[in-house]
């Protein structure tokens, strides 16, 4: 009897399930300035999904994580089993863009991309590193045909009900005490 074996399609030659990004969307990379310009004095902690393979297209923030003017605490185990995550992105509000001994402890333990975002947090204020603290290089691409193609769903309030006309009847609704 033969196993049904559910198989992802993927353009030929074209990244798999689990390798490492090598690009990241504009509007994944403008999300995580605008949240770390946001933290700001403090620092802001999130982690990168990678969805299409190869191309980290999603900011996701984990409820829970904790940060101040020098640390973002991030409760991992808040996150739920999923393939796609690439690794992490935080901010340094100092402007530095080098790993402290605490981030590269982070790097080398999970995930295989790392971003760490300088102040002001602007375009070119980021860097790319690998699970063992080496810089590397992320492509900015613009978000990837197919994927966020659908338009968000808009709220539409429903028209109001019209009002319903009925006759009262005092004495069948509200009968008076007689006993």
């Amino acid at each position: 009897m033969p196993i049904f074996r559910p198989q992802r399609k993927r353009l030929p030659g074209g990244a798999k399930l689990g390798d490492t990004p090598t690009a990241i969307t504009r509007r994944a990379l403008e999300s995580a300035l605008a949240s770390a310009r946001s933290s700001y004095p403090n620092e802001f902690g999130g982690v990168l999904r990678a969805e299409p393979p190869g191309v980290i297209s999603e900011l996701l923030l984990l409820p829970g994580t904790t940060s101040g003017r020098r640390h973002a605490n991030f409760q991992l185990w808040m996150l739920h089993a999923d393939l796609s995550v690439a690794g992490t992105v935080h901010s340094h509000p100092s402007g530095a863009l080098r790993p402290s001994d605490a981030d590269l402890r982070l790097f080398r333990s999970w995930g295989r991309r790392h971003l760490i975002l300088g102040h002001p947090f602007t375009q070119g204020m980021w860097r790319a590193y690998d699970g063992n603290g080496r810089e590397t290089t992320l492509k900015v691409v613009d978000t990837p045909r197919g994927v966020y193609d659908a338009p968000p769903p808009r709220y539409a309030p429903s028209p109001p009900r019209p009002a319903v006309a009925r006759a009262v009847d005092a004495e069948a609704e509200f009968p008076d005490d007689e006993a």
